[in-house]
């Protein structure tokens, strides 16, 4: 069986407060995108799990991989059969695009859907959860509203069907925790609810991501991509959660000549993103 993990944007990211568990209270919209790993399992020859990983190289231990981190999790409380995966990574590392998170998430519905588990939505969703804040977004795969940790979900009516993408990747990683340590939580003026309502086109002057100063203070070359994106007529650009990748919100489709690794990717539909 094979699947196709899809990698999300942040539309907006507001960094509330810090919570006593040392983690912050946010609010975002996930969006998913047409950028996406392969994922395949097939059964095990001679009853030998492995694990092969080709494409974008993935620092770390195989058993560390979100994909078999997964696949253990399932194994605690189901008699799973013995399995070999096949991981071709395509979305970039340390991008702020939930890759890893989505390949794992994937590989929840991809066991289900191999070993008859019958799981539920809700069930899927609080395995994902136990691997990652962002990991349960990519169960059911649509537009969503995030608050708490990224964890808790609310449906959201946006839809950019209608428009192209550019990404930019520049070879800059981003830590995490280093951007948390920039950014002073704070309540917004305006809940990201009430400006995802407004027109793209005027979203330049309303969404933002609390992420962006201290990054761009940093790392000056993420910056400059996001005014590059608007000079070529973005109608909206932002860097995606913590970075480093920046995405820009076209009108039409854009051929970007840059140094970085720039992905073009075409509107996004209910027929080219699987649950």
């Amino acid at each position: 069986m094979i699947c196709f993990p899809n990698a999300k944007i942040n539309l907006g990211l507001h960094i509330l407060s810090k919570r006593p568990d040392g983690y912050h209270n946010i609010e975002t919209v996930f969006y998913p995108i047409n950028l996406c790993d392969a994922l395949e399992i097939v059964p095990a020859e001679d009853e030998k799990a492995t694990f092969t990983q080709t494409g974008i190289p993935v620092a770390g231990e195989p058993e560390n991989n979100l994909v078999v981190k997964a696949c253990n999790l399932l194994k605690k409380d189901f008699d799973l059969p013995e399995i070999s995966i096949y991981l071709r990574k395509q979305i970039p590392i340390g991008a702020g695009l939930g890759g890893g998170s989505s390949d794992a998430a994937f590989m929840i519905k991809l066991l289900n859907d191999f070993a008859g588990l019958k799981l539920s939505v809700e069930q899927m969703e609080e395995y994902a959860g136990r691997i990652g804040a962002d990991c349960p977004f990519f169960i059911q795969n649509k537009p969503v509203f995030a608050e708490g940790t990224g964890n808790i979900f609310s449906s959201v009516n946006v839809s950019l069907q209608d428009y192209h993408f550019i990404i930019v990747k520049p070879e800059i990683s981003v830590s995490t925790k280093d951007a948390y340590a920039q950014v002073k939580p704070q309540q917004p003026a305006i809940s990201l609810k009430e400006i995802i309502r407004l027109p793209v086109n005027e979203w330049k002057n309303h969404l933002v991501n609390d992420f962006e100063p201290g990054v761009f203070a940093q790392y000056p070359e993420i910056g400059e991509i996001k005014q590059r994106l608007y000079a070529e007529g973005a109608l909206y650009a932002s860097m995606s959660g913590s970075g480093s990748a920046v995405f820009g919100i076209f009108d039409k489709a854009v051929k970007l000549e840059s140094a970085h690794t720039v992905y073009e990717i075409a509107p996004v539909n209910s027929s080219s993103i699987k649950n």
